[in-house]
């Protein structure tokens, strides 16, 4: 071995130049970013929750139950997949924006960049492989992730397939087998539940009670507060001997609802409390739960029979059907629902207990049975009564499907196909009680939806007599109750069907979660909570504004003497900004993007610039107003042929109110564009006039001084500026005059000058003045009548004796002054001049 200093030198160098060589990739790439380690740690745990998850749905491939739950697991990881991808994209924007603002590096030949740029940008670089590399790592986890989803969606199929289709042997073997482990069974399940029960009275007996009671407390406020708050609505009166249609299905659908409604809510509450003061073990618990669910079926089952068939009510019932036949056809659907339930109940229990497969086919075998020999004989009862009273079977075709599927039903179940008749069965029972119930709901809210409905309801004529409500709003809180108990029913009955159909309730809550957050159409998607938030938002925001413009009205502008015009304009601007900025708040808390609706607002732009010229006419010329304020509410005003009074200034149109209380509806751009009088525009103080003539020879100047007496004397006449009398003219008939009096108030006009007018004849007769009016002279001549009174057919009339008339000179008419007499004679006028 050479040991020659020189030779370790070079050696030490060497060692130290790979060194250096090793390093420096990692040198170049800096330290791993924070935002990189940290999504690193976040993907690595999901595709081990993704492993975890896979090898769950191996061990429970025959558990739609459990299967559905891996299912809605699967969809939020792979939701949490996604936001870990998501998560990368402002720090890729930063790199690539950062990338470009640097540039491309020099290309060969050019000057080299600064070794600061070089650094950064391969800094860079390297951070963003990093990241590409962690989001395929994530875009890798998540098709992982949606072949499991779809792996469950298939086996879940398979699984429902097998179900119906499975065929088990049914021989004389497996009955006395079934008799046997059947007795066994019920012997060990004594002995448990037994067990349980000491367990129960020697250490929680008084839970049990306080379980107990609280159960009872809120079934009872549910029952008895449902009952007083919907009285008619629950009870049907024996008394009424032809209640209306709509009352008989409302008591048909809310005493069903109600009372099934509190007998669903004590069995929970009581479940509940026992599991939270322990006093159910697990197996106990399940067959308690199953207990409960069949329980709640069959009372469920009945009470809508009997709300339905109504034996011992016949004027409440929904159908025409004899009392007998409903009797009989309450008792064999209860029966039918019996058979059903105790078929579940027993299938869960055998579950539980991981009891022989024989006891299950069994138990199925006899209830499915019993099921279809029920429906048979639902379809021999002649419920019906022709015209003389005879009995009168189901319609043709109703009969043959119940003779068929009842026939389909115990045949199946004898050949075997215990899954295909246990579906059958548990879709005419269950299925078919909730589908009559929607149907029913569907039919109350139409009926109440028709005019004049709602008012003649309990509710209705509660409200009515409570408050002063008008047919039309009743009409409209009718259609409003119409909609919201059909999509009560929509909600409540949709989900209980789709569980009878195979469904879980993990499938439920997920297409529920998935419409209720995000409904996609296109590249647009929007959600009904937040569609549900804005609308929340947006009456709050409506009503809160209606209150600030009552309370601003009431209690600041009305104490501070603002006049009824500023407090009408200022309430409708108050009103117009609250309702806007509701409005905007609304839209903007159900996320609709407002950028999405360019493209609408320009084709709306253009349909205002042809269609709807009028429309924004009126309404810019309602804000001008508003701003200006030519005239406000309660002016007196005169708009071409219209006159009256100002009722409301809105921001298309103007109510004005005439003196004969005629409601005028006039666009705000006729009162822009015309010319508009308004009597009271900044005060009322304003002129009127009172003309009167009196006969030529009167005194003008005793009139005059008489006419300013009267005037001056009223007590609403203004005495700055003072009264004046104007000699107008020589009239015709008269010497005219015009009293002049200001009024501090000019719509009290009207009545001053009836004042004084009366005044004025009163003074005139006391004072001898003549009031004249026009006389005509008619001169008439005796061949102009003679001429008026030959016949129309030229005959010459019989001669007459007496002496001939004398020629007539016919004169002109003319004027004559009379003096007027108490009363007038208009025979007395006429003069005859021969």
């Amino acid at each position: 071995m050479n040991t020659d200093p020189f030779h370790k030198l070079a050696a030490l160098l060497i060692a130290l130049l790979m060194a250096v060589a090793l390093v420096a990739p990692s040198s170049a790439q800096g330290p791993v970013p924070e935002i990189v380690a940290t999504q690193q740690t976040v993907i690595q745990d999901l595709s081990r929750k993704a492993e975890e998850i896979e090898k769950r749905i191996e061990a429970n491939a025959n558990d739609d139950a459990r299967l559905a739950d891996l299912r809605l697991e699967l969809d939020a990881l792979n939701k949490d997949i996604l936001k870990a991808g998501v998560a990368f994209r402002p720090r890729l924007s930063e790199i690539n924006a950062r990338l470009e603002s640097l540039g491309s590096p020099p290309a060969e030949g050019q000057p080299p960049e600064a070794e600061m740029v070089t650094t950064e940008r391969q800094a860079l670089l390297s951070e963003k492989s990093q990241i590409n590399v962690l989001i395929g790592d994530a875009e890798a986890t998540s098709l992982r992730v949606n072949r499991l989803m779809e792996q469950v969606s298939q086996m879940r199929r398979d699984l429902f397939a097998n179900t119906l289709s499975k065929r088990y042997e049914i021989d004389y073997a497996l009955l006395g087998e079934v008799a046997e482990d059947f007795s066994d069974e019920l012997s060990r399940l004594y002995m448990t539940v037994s067990s349980w029960l000491k367990f129960v009275v020697q250490y929680k007996l008084s839970s049990v009670l306080t379980a107990a009671l609280f159960a009872l407390a809120g079934a009872l406020v549910l029952r008895i507060g449902g009952g007083r708050l919907f009285g008619r609505l629950i009870y049907a009166d024996p008394t009424d001997p032809d209640p209306p249609y709509i009352s008989r299905l409302s008591v048909a659908f809310w005493s069903t609802f109600l009372r099934s409604a509190a007998i669903a809510v004590f069995f929970l509450s009581t479940w509940f409390f026992f599991d939270y003061f322990d006093v159910l073990r697990g197996d106990i618990g399940a067959m308690l739960r199953a207990l409960f669910i069949v329980l709640a079926l069959i009372l469920f089952v009945n009470r809508l029979s009997h709300a339905v068939l109504s034996p011992k009510l016949p004027n409440w019932r929904l159908l025409e059907i004899e009392p007998r036949p409903a009797r009989l056809l309450v008792w064999l659907i209860t029966a039918m629902s019996i058979a059903t339930g105790a078929d579940y109940l027993f299938s869960e229990i055998f579950r539980i207990r991981g009891a022989a497969l024989a006891l299950t086919v069994g138990e199925s075998l006899l209830a499915t049975v019993i099921v279809g020999i029920l429906l048979i004989l639902i379809a021999t009862v002649r419920p019906f009564a022709d015209a003389e009273g005879r009995p009168k079977a189901w319609p043709m075709v109703l009969r043959i499907a119940f003779y068929i599927v009842g026939a389909a039903t115990v045949l199946a179940a004898l050949l075997g196909y215990i899954g295909m008749a246990k579906f059958v069965s548990q879709q005419i029972v269950v299925t078919g009680a909730i589908l009559a119930m929607m149907y029913i709901g569907v039919l109350s809210g139409r009926a109440l939806s028709e005019e004049g409905a709602f008012a003649g309801t309990a509710l209705g004529r509660r409200l009515g007599e409570r408050w002063r409500i008008e047919e039309a709003t009743f009409d409209q809180l009718g259609l409003a109750s119409s909609i919201l108990i059909n999509i009560f029913v929509l909600f409540v009955g949709l989900p209980l069907i789709l569980l009878q159909w195979g469904f879980q309730w993990g499938d439920i809550r997920a297409w529920a979660y998935s419409i209720a957050t995000e409904i996609r159409v296109g590249t647009v998607s929007f959600s009904l909570i937040g569609i549900f938030t804005g609308i929340l938002i947006f009456a709050i925001g409506f009503f809160a504004t209606r209150w600030f413009q009552g309370w601003l009205d009431d209690s600041v502008m009305t104490r501070g003497r603002v006049d009824a015009g500023v407090r009408n304009s200022i309430r409708t601007a108050v009103g117009y900004a609250g309702v806007a900025l509701a409005g905007l708040i609304g839209i903007s808390a159900a996320g609709i993007d407002l950028s999405n609706l360019a493209l609408i607002a320009g084709a709306l732009s253009l349909g205002i610039g042809f269609g709807l010229q009028n429309v924004v006419s009126n309404f810019v010329s309602g804000l001008i107003l508003l701003a200006e304020r030519p005239f406000k509410v309660g002016d007196w005003v005169v708009a071409g042929a219209v006159q009256g009074t100002v009722k409301k200034i809105s921001v298309r149109a103007t109510e004005i109110e005439t003196f004969q209380r005629q409601t005028v509806i006039m666009p705000n751009s006729e009162l822009i564009n015309a010319a508009v009088g308004n009597w009271t525009h900044r005060n009322k103080l304003g002129r009127i006039e009172i003309g009167i003539g009196v006969a030529y020879g009167s005194d003008a100047r005793k009139v005059h001084a008489l006419l300013l007496e009267i005037a001056s004397a009223h007590p609403m006449v203004l005495r700055n500026p003072e009264p004046s009398v104007a000699f107008l003219r020589f009239g015709e008939s008269s010497l005219d005059f015009e009293i002049r009096v200001f009024l501090s108030d000019v719509t009290n006009g009207v009545k001053v000058q009836n004042e004084i007018r009366f005044a004025i004849l009163e003074a005139f007769a006391e004072h001898s003045v003549e009031i004249p009016y026009p006389h005509r002279t008619l001169i008439i001549g005796q061949d102009d009548l003679a001429r008026a009174t030959v016949p129309p057919d030229g005959l010459s009339a019989p001669a007459e004796e007496g002496p001939r008339p004398a020629e007539v000179a016919a004169k002109p008419s003319s004027w004559r002054r009379r003096r007027r007499s108490p009363s007038p004679d208009l025979n007395a006028d006429v003069d005859d001049e021969t």
